[in-house]
C-alpha cells in the first residue's frame, strides 16, 4: 500500500515538473515571439525614419532645384521684359526724331522756295539741315544697335524684328528726301560742304532744348474751338439739354466725354476774333465776359466774337464752344 502511494506520489511530482517545463518552454517562446515582435517593430521604425529622412533630404533637394530654376526663369523674363520695354521706348524716340525730320525737311522747303532770301534765312536753313544730318546718324545708329541687340538676346518676336525693318525702311525714305532736298538748294548757291556738315554736341543740345521750348510754347498758346448750330452741335456730341421743368428752360451745356478731333486747333496769339455772322451766339463754355465782346454790323447780327483780353478768355479753358443761332 505504501509503496502505491509512493509511485502515486512519484508520477504526479513527474508530471507536475513536466508541466512546469511545458509552461516554462511556453513562455519561453511566447517571450522570444514578442521580444522578436518589438525588434522587428523597432527594425521597421528605424528603417521608416531613415526612409523618411533620405526622401525628405531628396524632396528639399528638389525643391531648392525648382526655386533656384523659379528664380533663374523670373530673372530671365524680368531682363527680357526690361530689354523689350527699353527697345520699345527706343522705337519711340526713333519715330518722333523722323517726325521731326519730316517738320524740318518741310519747313526747309518751304523757306527754300522763295526766288530770293536774306543771309539769315539762309543760315538758317543750315542750321536746320545740319540739325537733320545729325538726327539721321544718330537713329541709323540707334537702329543698327537695336537690330545687333536683338540678335544676340535670341529673343525671336516678329513684331519686334517687324518694327525695326519698318524704321530702317522709313529711315531710307527720309534720307533719300534730305539728299533730293540738299540737290535743290545746292541749285540755290548752297554749297555741298555746308549741307553735309552735322551739328556738334553743343549746337546739338542747344538746338534740342529750343526745339522743346518751341513744343512747349505751341502747347500753351494751343486751344481748340468749335461753333455752329445746337443742331449741329448735338450731332458732333459736344452739347445736350438739361434742367428746366416740363422741357421748359433747359439750358444747354457742354458734354464733358468728347474727342480734340470734333474742335479745330488754333493758336490763342494769333486767334482774336470768333466769326459767328448770325442774328444771335452765345458761348456754351464759361469764359469771362469781360474778355471778349460781341460786335454788330450794320444789319444788327453778331459779325464776330472779339477776344479783348486772350489770357482771361482762355485762362477757365482751352476749349471754346459757341451756339450760333441763324
Amino acid at each position: 500500500m505504501k509503496n502505491e502511494e509512493t509511485n502515486n506520489r512519484n508520477s504526479n511530482s513527474g508530471a507536475s515538473l513536466w508541466q512546469r517545463e511545458q509552461d516554462a518552454r511556453k513562455e519561453g517562446v511566447a517571450k522570444g515571439a514578442v521580444t522578436t515582435a518589438v525588434i522587428g517593430l523597432i527594425v521597421l521604425v528605424a528603417a521608416g525614419i531613415i526612409a523618411y529622412s533620405l526622401y525628405n533630404r531628396e524632396h528639399k533637394k528638389q525643391l531648392s532645384q525648382m526655386e533656384d530654376q523659379r528664380q533663374t526663369f523670373t530673372e530671365e523674363l524680368s531682363a527680357r521684359d526690361s530689354a523689350i520695354n527699353e527697345w520699345v521706348l527706343t522705337f519711340d524716340q526713333i519715330e518722333k526724331d523722323l517726325k521731326t525730320i519730316k517738320q524740318k525737311e518741310n519747313l526747309i522747303t518751304l523757306q527754300a522756295s522763295d526766288a530770293e532770301f536774306s543771309k539769315d534765312r539762309k543760315q538758317q536753313i543750315l542750321e536746320d539741315v545740319r540739325y537733320i544730318n545729325t538726327l539721321l546718324d544718330q537713329n541709323k545708329k540707334k537702329i543698327a544697335s537695336l537690330s545687333a541687340q536683338l540678335k544676340r538676346s535670341g529673343i525671336e518676336i516678329k513684331g519686334l524684328q517687324d518694327k525695326i525693318v519698318e524704321l530702317e525702311a522709313s529711315m531710307k525714305e527720309r534720307d533719300n528726301e534730305i539728299s533730293e532736298l540738299k540737290m535743290a538748294l545746292v541749285d540755290k548757291d548752297f554749297e555741298v560742304a555746308q549741307l553735309n556738315s552735322r551739328m556738334t554736341d553743343l549746337q546739338m543740345t542747344v538746338a534740342q532744348q529750343d526745339e522743346k521750348i518751341s513744343k512747349q510754347h505751341d502747347e500753351l498758346n494751343k486751344a481748340f474751338l468749335v461753333y455752329g448750330t445746337y443742331k449741329d452741335l448735338k450731332a458732333k456730341g459736344l452739347v445736350s439739354k438739361e434742367g428746366g421743368f416740363l422741357g421748359l428752360g433747359r439750358k444747354e451745356a457742354l458734354i464733358e466725354d468728347f474727342a480734340d478731333s470734333t474742335f479745330k486747333q488754333i493758336d490763342v496769339l494769333e486767334t482774336r476774333s470768333i466769326p459767328v455772322n448770325s442774328k444771335d451766339a452765345k458761348l456754351i463754355t464759361e469764359h469771362p465776359t469781360a474778355s471778349y465782346e460781341m460786335i454788330r454790323d450794320e444789319d444788327n447780327k453778331i459779325a464776330c466774337i472779339e477776344i479783348k483780353d486772350p489770357d482771361q478768355f482762355w485762362k477757365i479753358s482751352k476749349y471754346a464752344v459757341v451756339e450760333i443761332n441763324k
